[in-house]
């Protein structure tokens, strides 16, 4: 159910009419403006520019999240490549490899963005930056020789990596309206699942044609080819992303004014920016961050299977091009599976529903897996978790800026600290995956069940939290205030 402000004939302005005066268009709605973030369906000047922010932003995005999850995951790929043998790898080190690149992701996440929302520098420029230097880490990890050099890589993609993605939510939030946002999230959102989805066939085509070439093993060129191309998307995207809404360049004037205008007044009556410090307290004053946290936290607990989806697969039986193969059509169906999910949220306005079902369909999965070896059944359970579990992270991010957005600031701010909060859970559930769980791996599709549970009762509690709220608004009369959805 969704709540929103009123509107009175009163509310109808003229955009066109403002744009000689910016000011005007801060104090009064824009027309046809839905306060719950939907684009004016009469104004053609909003229409316009949020098909032409479409067209460079989300492109733009995607093949960079792209890359991203290439990079990151090409480690489970080629372990399938005799990684782990050739580096001497024992125990438990391949886990602490996947969980040490966390722990430089989590560490730069929240400065980073507070660094981004105080305007000091260009968002496009350092974005582009970092991914440059995290293909330059990623190509580098075909050089090393042994489990200190992967760990020390490792740590330094997580390093360079961590500004990516919650720079890429702080963009979206500053050209999107809240209800429009969560269907950005859940195209960006579908880069990483589509990346997992062709990561296979691109290991099993690697590994078939050029294993051992010059010297190098499969596994190898697979880090140096990825990390080639991560650079050269990165070389586009310095010219391609937007900074913000009043300078970026290639919006003319009267679409910078709009731009900027329609993101006020979607915030309209809320507390006016304060610096990137002040967005921080705010931030963590607000009580209803910490449920966030804790329900985007499960949800990614329960995603954890991603990290060694070509090892889950390979239980089924087959040999490593199959099982590479097979890792492909789960994640392709749960790609188009979240990008209409997060089209129907954001539509609707609603979320604790669509959290339920795709959780609870994701813990079906779970349980199928801790239940039978059967291999139809089995792989039936990987579509149902995958497509269950990555559709819900585009509806939790978009209740957090829409529930949290009262400034940019404290929005980029929450996000950020949701987003290190939530993937701190890669840290300790790469260890729920030992070799010797296989096939089954119980303990850690056990687990995955009770996560894809408390996601599912922290959304309820959450929806229960904003009623209240909302009730205490009607009640107080102030029609300023912005109603929230749930």
């Amino acid at each position: 159910m969704s709540e929103k402000r009123p509107q009175t004939p009163d509310d109808k302005v003229n955009t066109a009419s403002h744009l000689e005066d910016p000011e005007s268009l801060m104090k009064e709605p824009l027309e046809d403006v839905d306060y719950s973030g939907a684009v004016a369906k009469s104004d053609p000047a909003e229409i316009a520019l949020v098909r032409k922010l479409d067209m460079r932003i989300m492109p733009t995005l995607w093949a960079m999240y792209f890359m991203n999850y290439l990079d990151r995951n090409a480690i489970a790929n080629a372990r399938l490549n005799d990684l782990e043998k050739d580096l001497g790898l024992e125990g438990t080190q391949y886990n602490t490899c996947i969980s040490i690149l966390f722990v430089g992701y989590l560490l730069m996440q929240i400065p980073s963005n507070m660094l981004m929302s105080s305007r000091k520098i260009r968002p496009s420029i350092y974005m582009a930056v970092c991914m440059a230097g995290w293909a330059i880490v990623a190509a580098l990890t075909a050089l090393v020789k042994n489990y200190t050099g992967l760990v020390l890589v490792r740590f330094f993609l997580g390093v360079l990596e961590a500004p990516f993605y919650p720079g890429a939510l702080y963009l979206l939030s500053a050209f999107y309206t809240r209800k429009e946002v969560a269907t950005r999230i859940a195209i960006l959102y579908s880069g990483n699942i589509f990346a997992t989805s062709f990561a296979g066939l691109i290991a099993a085509a690697t590994f078939a044609s050029i294993d051992g070439a010059h010297g190098f093993k499969g596994w190898q060129w697979l880090f140096i080819i990825e990390g080639v191309v991560t650079f050269a998307v990165a070389i586009a995207a310095a010219y391609l992303l937007p900074d913000f809404p009043l300078t970026t360049k290639w919006l003319t004037e009267e679409e910078r004014i709009l731009a900027d205008a329609r993101i006020k007044r979607d915030t309209v009556g809320l507390t006016p920016d304060k610096g990137a410090r002040e967005g921080f307290k705010q931030a963590i004053r607000d009580p209803r961050l910490y449920l966030l946290c804790f329900m985007q936290n499960m949800h990614l607990s329960a995603c954890s299977f991603n990290n060694f989806f070509p090892t889950v697969v390979g239980s089924l039986g087959y040999d490593r091009t199959i099982t590479l193969a097979l890792t492909c059509p789960p994640y392709l169906v749960s790609g188009f599976f979240g990008y209409a999910i997060g089209i129907t949220s954001g539509k609707y306005n609603e979320r604790t529903w669509h959290i339920t079902g795709c959780m609870g369909a994701a813990l079906v999965g779970f349980v199928i897996s801790c239940l039978t070896l059967n291999t139809p059944a089995r792989y039936i359970s990987c579509f149902l978790f995958a497509s269950g579990a990555y559709a819900v992270n585009s509806v939790i991010l978009g209740w957090v800026s829409a529930t949290l957005g009262q400034t940019t600031e404290k929005k980029a701010v929450s996000l950020s600290i949701v987003n290190v909060v939530a993937n701190a859970s890669y840290i300790y559930t790469a260890y729920l995956y030992p070799k010797s769980d296989g096939p089954k791996y119980l303990t850690a599709m056990g687990s995955n069940a009770g996560f894809a549970f408390a996601t599912i009762a922290s959304a309820w509690a959450f929806r229960f939290w904003l009623m209240r709220t909302n009730t205490k608004i009607r009640r107080s009369g102030d029609e300023s205030k912005v109603f929230y959805a749930y």
